[in-house]
C-alpha cells in the first residue's frame, strides 16, 4: 500500500491489514488489526511473543489463540515488562510469557503459547443475561478491558470493577500500615474502588493510576477522578509525597471541583503522565500533558532533572494542540496530536534507553524538554492521521495513517524495531507492514465481484511479490543467525587476544573501506601503535598457546608411536 505522505494514491485497505490498537513491552510489540487479529514481534524471551518458542522475532508474525476451530477475534491487547494478554470478543482472556509472580493467571511456569484464564472464563456469557429490553442484567459479568505493567495484569468488567493479578500491593500487616507486595496467581478485585466504574487503567513497575467515574455510574459525558496507589519512591503517586499507598487514594490536583478533566493514562517505570483538558466552553483549544515522578533523565520534560511529587504540565509543548495519546518507557515519555505532531523526551534524546548511543556534540545527552519527532520518508514531517502512540523500555511505536502504515525509533536488539533489523534507529524508521507471507490481499479477492477481475489480477501480482518477499525474509534471517554466531566466535578471539570485548571501532580501516585485509600489514600496524604493556600481554598469551600446541605435539608424536609399535607387534604375532 501507498500512502499519502509520498504525494501518491491514498492509502486505503481491508480492515485485516488495519491496526488499532498496539501494545509494548519491555523489548517486545502487539498489535492488534481491526479483524481481531494479534501478531508480535521483538525478544522472544520467557515466551512473551505467544509465537509457541523463545526465539526473536524481527518481523510481525501472528499470535494465534485457542484452537482454529475457535475462531476468536480479539478486541483489546495489553503488555506487561516480559508477558502479554489479549481479550476475546467472547469475554475470554489470555496470556503468555512470563509469569514468576502469577501475572499469567495461574499458578506455574511461563508460557510460551497463549493459555486461557479460567477465572475470567467461569464468568457469564455477555450474551446470557439480559433483560426484556435487551441490555444486561448486573448479574451479567464480562471482562471489557485489559492492561499489564511491570509484573502485573489487570482487568476492567462490563460494570466497572478492576481486578489485579501478579506482583501486587497489599497492606503491611493486620494493621494495614506500609506497604508491600505479594504474588497473586489468582485475579482479584480492587475492592476500595467499589461502587465507582473504572474506566481507564495503567500501571508502571510497582504502582497503578486509575481514571474512575465520579459517581456509580459512567456516561462518556461525563468527567473523571484519578486515584493511584503502590510504590511511591519517586512520587509516582502525584500525592505530594514518597508514601507508599496499599489502597486507591485520590490525586486531589484531578479532584471532581478541579478544572480540568483527565482522559488518557500512562506510567514508565517510575513515573507518570496524564493527558487533560480545561473543563467547560472555551474559544480555545487546551489539552495539557502533566507529569510527576521520577525525573532524573529529564523523562518529566520540565527542563529539569528533578523529581516531582505533584502533577506539573509540561509547559514546553504547545498550547493549542489535542493531544490524543501518551506512553511511557522506562525513562522517556511520548505524546501525539491529532494533526500528527509527536514529541518525545527523556533518557538519550528521548530515545529511553538505548544502548551503545553514539550521539556526538550538541546531540548528546538526555532531553529534559520535548523534542519533535520527524515522518522520515515522508513530504510531510508530521503523522498524518495518527491512531496511537506507544513505548517500550528502550523503543516507541506510533500507528499512523488511519492504522495503515507503523512507524518504530530506539533500540533494535532482538527485532524490537520490527523492521527486520537488529540495529539501533535514532529516527523513525517504517515498520514492516502488513507482514510478509500473512495473506491479506488473497482475502480482498475473495470478496471480490467479478466486474473487479482485472484489479484482482493485479492484486495476484502483487501476492506474488508479496511470497517473493518473505522468501527473501527467510534467507535474511537465515543469514541474520549465522553473523550472530560469527559475531560470537569474532568476539571470543578478540577477547581472548586482546583482553576486551569486540568493538565495531576495532575492525580494521583497511577492511572497513575496501573489504580486502592484509593480515601481514595490520598486525605491523598494531604493534606499531599499542603500548608496551600490551606488547607483553601479547606475547604471554602467544607464549601460552605456543607452549601448549609444542604439548599437544609431543603427545600425539607420543600416541603415534605407541600406535606403531603395537601394530608392528600384532603383525609380528
Amino acid at each position: 500500500m501507498e500512502d499519502s505522505g509520498t504525494g501518491t494514491r491514498p492509502y486505503s485497505g481491508k480492515i485485516s491489514a488495519k491496526v488499532v490498537a498496539i501494545a509494548a513491552g519491555e523489548a517486545h510489540t502487539l498489535v492488534l488489526t481491526g479483524d481481531g487479529r494479534v501478531y508480535s514481534w521483538g525478544r522472544g524471551m520467557f515466551g512473551r511473543l505467544g509465537t509457541g518458542t523463545e526465539a526473536d522475532e524481527l518481523l510481525p508474525v501472528r499470535v494465534k489463540l485457542g484452537s482454529e476451530e475457535a475462531n476468536l477475534k480479539v478486541v483489546a491487547i495489553a503488555a506487561g515488562s516480559y508477558h502479554s494478554l489479549a481479550l476475546a470478543d467472547d469475554g475470554s482472556v489470555w496470556s503468555w510469557g512470563y509469569n514468576i509472580y502469577g501475572q499469567l493467571g495461574f499458578d506455574g511456569g511461563n508460557s510460551a503459547a497463549p493459555c486461557l484464564l479460567k477465572q475470567f472464563h467461569e464468568l457469564e456469557s455477555p450474551n446470557s443475561s439480559t433483560d426484556e429490553s435487551g441490555s444486561k442484567n448486573k448479574g451479567s459479568k464480562t471482562i471489557c478491558d485489559i492492561k499489564a505493567g511491570g509484573l502485573v495484569s489487570l482487568a476492567i468488567d462490563n460494570l466497572g470493577a478492576l481486578s489485579m493479578w501478579g506482583n501486587c500491593p497489599k497492606p503491611n500487616g493486620e494493621d494495614e500500615v506500609g506497604l508491600s507486595y505479594v504474588s497473586s496467581f489468582t485475579p482479584s478485585p480492587v475492592s476500595d474502588l467499589h461502587g465507582r466504574t473504572v474506566v481507564k487503567v495503567a500501571c508502571g513497575n510497582e504502582h497503578v493510576v486509575a481514571l474512575v467515574s465520579v459517581g456509580a455510574t459512567y456516561n462518556k459525558d461525563e468527567d473523571l477522578v484519578c486515584y493511584s496507589w503502590g510504590n511511591n519512591s519517586h512520587g509516582q503517586l502525584g500525592l505530594g509525597d514518597r508514601d507508599g499507598r496499599a489502597r486507591p487514594q485520590l490525586i486531589e490536583t484531578f479532584n471532581e471541583a478541579s478544572p480540568w478533566a483527565v482522559y488518557e493514562v500512562a506510567c514508565g517505570a517510575f513515573h507518570t503522565a496524564l493527558l487533560s483538558r480545561r473543563k467547560g466552553p472555551s474559544d480555545t483549544l487546551e489539552s495539557v500533558c502533566w507529569t510527576f515522578g521520577i525525573g532524573e533523565n529529564g523523562q518529566l520534560g520540565h527542563g529539569t532533572t528533578q523529581n516531582e511529587l505533584l502533577p506539573k504540565p509540561v509547559k514546553e509543548l504547545p498550547q493549542s494542540v489535542s493531544l490524543i495519546s501518551v506512553a511511557c518507557g522506562l525513562f522517556h515519555t511520548s505524546v501525539v496530536s491529532s494533526a500528527g505532531d509527536v514529541w518525545s523526551w527523556g533518557m538519550e534524546r528521548g530515545l529511553g534507553l538505548c544502548p551503545d548511543a553514539s550521539f556526538t556534540g550538541t546531540d548528546t545527552g538526555d532531553a529534559i524538554s520535548p523534542l519533535s519527532i520527524f515522518c522520515n520518508g515522508s513530504q510531510s514531517p508530521k503523522f498524518l492521521d495518527p491512531v496511537q502512540v506507544a513505548c517500550g523500555a528502550a523503543h516507541t511505536i506510533i500507528v499512523a495513517h488511519n492504522g495503515y502504515k507503523l512507524w518504530s525509533w530506539g533500540r533494535g536488539r532482538s527485532g524490537v524495531l520490527g523492521n527486520g533489523k537488529t540495529v539501533d534507529c535514532y529516527t523513525p524508521t517504517v515498520v514492516s507492514w502488513p507482514p510478509p507471507g500473512e495473506d491479506f490481499i488473497q482475502e480482498e479477492i475473495e470478496t471480490k465481484s467479478t466486474e473487479d477481475k482485472v484489479e484482482e489480477d493485479s492484486t495476484e501480482e502483487v501476492t506474488e511479490e508479496n511470497k517473493k518477499l518473505l522468501m527473501a525474509m527467510e534467507e535474511i534471517k537465515v543469514l541474520l543467525e549465522k553473523l550472530s554466531v560469527m559475531e560470537r566466535y569474532a568476539s571470543f578471539l578478540h577477547g581472548s587476544i586482546f583482553g576486551k570485548p569486540f568493538q565495531e571501532g576495532d575492525i580494521p580501516l583497511s577492511l572497513r573501506n575496501s573489504g580486502t585485509f592484509d593480515i601481514a600489514k595490520e598486525w605491523e600496524s598494531l604493534f606499531e601503535s599499542i603500548d608496551r604493556t600490551d606488547l607483553l600481554r601479547m606475547e604471554a598469551v602467544y607464549q601460552h598457546m605456543l607452549a601448549t600446541i609444542k604439548d599437544k605435539i609431543m603427545k600425539k608424536r607420543v600416541q603415534e608411536l605407541v600406535n606403531e609399535f603395537l601394530q608392528s607387534s600384532t603383525s609380528k604375532n
